[in-house]
């Protein structure tokens, strides 16, 4: 079913079929931050992953005050989104990545609506997310979501805001 997705919070449970989805469709950099650690799906790049995620299994209201969650479509993993503390009260910033096969389908746009929906059940307004000029997967996912768009210095920010309803499309 295209578009179908369920979110969860990522936990011990699901770690590990995040990381394999991770490891068999992205690359390290497009789903954690850089580490020193040899090229690829390394063993040390593996645990690195895992840590981060650990990081943050406290929620918005943890050390991190980022709450993550896997993208679960058809009963399996095959991304995660995320929303994380701004200095500025009652906004957050978004991150996502969704495996190769499952790109184009409409579960990045679907997860997206999801995690605003959580923002606001959160009481968060704001919901900000950067990107890259030439990222049209993630254009169009923000587009989709009623995001507010400007680029500045070769930075595409996004803005959505909850106080108005969220778009259905």
């Amino acid at each position: 079913m295209t578009g179908a997705v369920r979110l969860e919070p990522v936990d011990e449970r699901n770690l590990e079929p995040l990381l394999s989805v991770a490891a068999a469709e992205a690359e390290p950099e497009d789903v954690m931050p850089p580490v020193d650690a040899p090229a690829g799906w390394s063993l040390a790049r593996r645990d690195a992953f895992r840590e981060f995620h650990r990081a943050s299994l406290g929620g918005l209201n943890g050390p991190t005050g980022t709450a993550m969650y896997a993208i679960v479509s058809g009963g399996e993993v095959v991304g995660m989104v995320r929303m994380t503390r701004r200095d500025e009260p009652g906004t957050v910033e978004t991150g996502m990545w969704l495996g190769r096969s499952a790109r184009g389908r409409g579960l990045g746009a679907a997860a997206l609506r999801q995690l605003l929906n959580a923002a606001a059940a959160a009481g968060m307004h704001t919901v900000v997310a950067n990107t890259t000029p030439d990222n049209a997967g993630a254009i169009s996912v923000l587009r989709k979501c009623g995001a507010e768009l400007r680029e500045e210095d070769g930075i595409l920010h996004g803005r959505m805001c909850l106080d108005s309803a969220l778009p259905i499309r």
